[in-house]
């Protein structure tokens, strides 16, 4: 971020400053998270009041205070502080110029926001996300983390609904937009495939004509998108300008694939778990070219490329041999789907799933679920534990390997009276589900 005084950002936002200081370093909504100099911002939410942690963000070293109502420090009072906090962000980004990277998809964006942000960094101080923080105070939180050093800013774009994505392009107009893919994540909010294509499809409308619009080949909904953008498009697939080949998995389960653009050809190697991080591989490379980077060069990035951001697909190996892959952090029927074939490939007949409900699906959610089930037994799940009555259909589906538990805790008792030691155990849910309570009670053993 760069330095803001209290007058300047009560200008920017069309609110009152009080007192003085200078603002230098990132804004943050948790005041356990305070960085020395950075911008408290006191949200009132339902349940929490950040107005009530403004003391120990300013001991913790805040330099002001970003509020809806007084208090007692340094700061400006704003009537909205969400637009406030967006308005900033513009702001910020107006003054140090640094190109955006915009991702948004039904699934995947935060996996291929870590890859991205990897492989650029080798070029340049680079700035993504922490976690998903992909709405309307996460995006502006991470452009208030870029200075005038950063060389790339990777935002990762979330929407509830037609018209989100197009407002956090205000807040961050993106020079290159990728869209991943079209999916049944939130399809009982949007009510159908085709509206979570409009509202996907905001991204590439509000490239610049001298920007490129980097889309899935591969999904006929998000081809379709390049018909709505002024800039250049740059496919990313199976049959895309930067064109993924057969993917075969290593005995950890990691992919090994080729990827082509312009005649280059080159093998990658990706140390993250599943198949579907070569699809994934494929868009951070289109990005990473549209950007600049050559082709081999991203290979060879690709290749040191960890898990970055937790609860997605974490393994753990237990003292007794038990390896526990903590993909709680979310889910839908494609990324399910995703982690079940990642498990059962490297389960060698002993992978285990826990698995809560999966929200958001509509009307198709009971048969969602049922056939989730489904999979894991023909993929060779031993057993398939379904947490919660929203998860009934995944222990239907899953026939005799299936059961049915209340809750967190009967589901860690069931298991861990029951592992012997040489089980791949997946867990995966919703956020609402919390699921990765289960991962850390089995981990403790």
């Amino acid at each position: 971020m760069t330095p803001f005084t209290l007058q300047e950002i009560a200008d920017v936002t069309g609110g009152a400053a009080r007192g003085e200081a200078t603002v230098s370093s990132p804004a943050t909504i948790d005041s356990r998270a305070v960085v020395p100099g950075g911008l408290f911002v006191a949200l009132a939410g339902e349940h929490v009041d950040g107005h009530d942690y403004v003391r120990a963000a300013m001991d913790a070293g805040a330099a002001a205070v970003l509020s809806s109502r007084p208090v007692d420090a340094p700061g400006v009072q704003a009537f909205d502080v969400t637009k406030a906090l967006g308005l900033l962000a513009s702001e910020n980004l107006r003054r140090i110029g640094t190109p955006v990277l915009g991702i948004t998809g039904s699934q995947g964006k935060t996996s291929v926001k870590d890859l991205l942000a990897h492989v650029l960094e080798g070029s340049g101080p680079t700035v993504s996300p922490v976690g998903s923080l992909n709405n309307e105070l996460g995006v502006p939180l991470t452009v208030l983390r870029a200075d005038g050093h950063t060389a790339h800013l990777v935002v990762e774009m979330g929407a509830r609904g037609v018209g989100h994505i197009a407002e956090l392009c205000r807040i961050a107009p993106p020079t290159i937009g990728a869209v991943l893919n079209v999916g049944h994540a939130h399809v009982g909010e949007f009510g159908s495939p085709e509206r979570i294509a409009e509202a996907k499809g905001e991204l590439v409308e509000a490239l610049p004509r001298d920007g490129v619009a980097v889309l899935n080949a591969d999904d006929p909904l998000v081809s379709a998108m390049a018909s709505r953008s002024s800039a250049r498009v740059l496919t990313f697939g199976r049959t895309g300008d930067v064109a993924l080949g057969r993917v075969t998995l290593d005995p950890a389960g990691q992919p090994r694939f080729a990827l082509a653009h312009d005649g280059v050809v080159v093998d990658v190697h990706v140390p993250q778990i599943g198949a579907h991080h070569a699809i994934n591989a494929a868009a951070a490379a289109a990005m990473a070219l549209a950007s600049g980077v050559h082709l081999e060069e991203v290979a060879a990035r690709l290749s040191t490329a960890v898990a970055a951001s937790p609860m997605r697909m974490e393994r753990h190996v237990r003292d007794d041999g038990v390896v526990v892959v903590n993909d709680a952090y979310n889910a839908n029927p494609e990324s399910m789907e995703a982690a079940l074939r990642a498990i059962a490939a490297i389960g060698h007949g002993r992978a285990v799933a826990v698995l809560g409900e999966m929200l958001e699906l509509g009307d198709d959610s009971v048969d969602s679920h049922v056939r989730i089930g489904r999979l894991a037994a023909e993929l060779g799940f031993v057993r398939v534990v379904a947490v919660g009555e929203g998860a009934r259909g995944i222990a239907v589906g899953a026939g005799r390997v299936g059961e049915l538990v209340a809750d967190v805790d009967e589901a860690t008792v069931t298991l861990s009276a029951s592992l012997s030691g040489d089980e791949v155990v997946l867990v995966k849910a919703s956020r609402g589900g919390r699921l990765e309570r289960v991962a850390r009670a089995l981990l403790q053993g």
